[in-house]
């Protein structure tokens, strides 16, 4: 009956979480990671969580990834309790349901952009030739189709985290799960991430959860979740929110600044 309710108080959220803590035993001392968060996200949200290192947003994070699970309390994940899944359904909900892309990039070096997004379908139960149709549609949604053969190493650094993003969403998740996406990014690129984040939000009404320390970064999102000491301190709708697409036009590459720099002063 209590699972029952949950679901039902769940509604329209993709993440609902009641009353969640997560300790840690260290020896005989004991870390409290979250204390007693409750949220809800609904779906075709874009949330951005922030708070600074100890703040309980990587804990979250894991939790909500279905990589790790509360100590006490409950998250039901798409109208599904999982609180107390074994590690094997857990995967298999990870498999099915939640998109990751991480801070680095964690592509295979010897494999091409194609055969890295195929990764994931690999579980899904699904012929060889639907993998790699899934994995050129995904690669098509980023606007990477044209590097399928290409080798990470023949990639730059955003090229490569579109092809982390096209992995993640090559077997249709419910959420995607972004930590620190821009991490190792310059700025131009790490606008770019945020355009393509933000038109899959809104053009397909995926789901984005994304982790961050940067408050710029945030301001794309639509709605932030500060946490402090495992609880969640603040929850607002960002206002005067950053259009992706419109402040690309305004901002200039790397290699505009380089030539910049190269340029004779008047003085020479």
């Amino acid at each position: 009956m209590q699972e029952d309710a949950l679901q039902a108080r769940a509604g329209d959220a993709v993440i609902s979480l009641d009353n969640v803590h997560k300790t840690y035993d260290l020896g005989e001392v004991q870390v409290h990671a979250l204390r007693g968060v409750s949220l809800e996200i609904r779906r075709g949200e874009f949330v951005a969580i922030m708070g600074a290192s100890g703040s309980g947003k990587s804990t979250l994070m894991n939790i909500l990834g279905c990589l790790d699970r509360p100590t006490k309390g409950h998250y039901v994940l798409d109208g599904t309790d999982v609180s107390e899944l074994s590690k094997a359904e857990l995967a298999h909900i990870r498999n099915r349901k939640i998109g990751f892309v991480f801070q680095q990039f964690n592509l295979l070096s010897r494999t091409t952009a194609l055969e890295n997004v195929e990764l994931p379908t690999l579980y899904a139960g699904i012929s060889q030739e639907e993998r790699a149709e899934r994995a050129k549609k995904s690669l098509e949604r980023v606007g990477l189709a044209e590097r399928a053969m290409h080798h990470p190493s023949q990639l730059s650094g955003g090229q490569q985290q579109r092809v982390a993003i096209a992995r993640a969403l090559v077997n249709h998740p419910s959420i995607l799960l972004a930590d620190e996406p821009t991490g190792n990014l310059d700025s131009r690129t790490s606008v770019e991430i945020m355009d393509i984040l933000q038109r899959l939000n809104e053009d397909e009404g995926l789901t984005v959860v994304l982790v961050t320390h940067e408050p710029d970064i945030a301001h794309f999102a639509q709605r932030a979740l500060e946490f402090r000491d495992g609880k969640v301190r603040r929850d607002y709708r960002i206002e005067k929110r950053q259009i992706a697409r419109l402040v690309l036009p305004t901002m200039k590459s790397p290699d505009d600044d380089d030539a910049e720099d190269a340029k004779p002063s008047q003085s020479d």
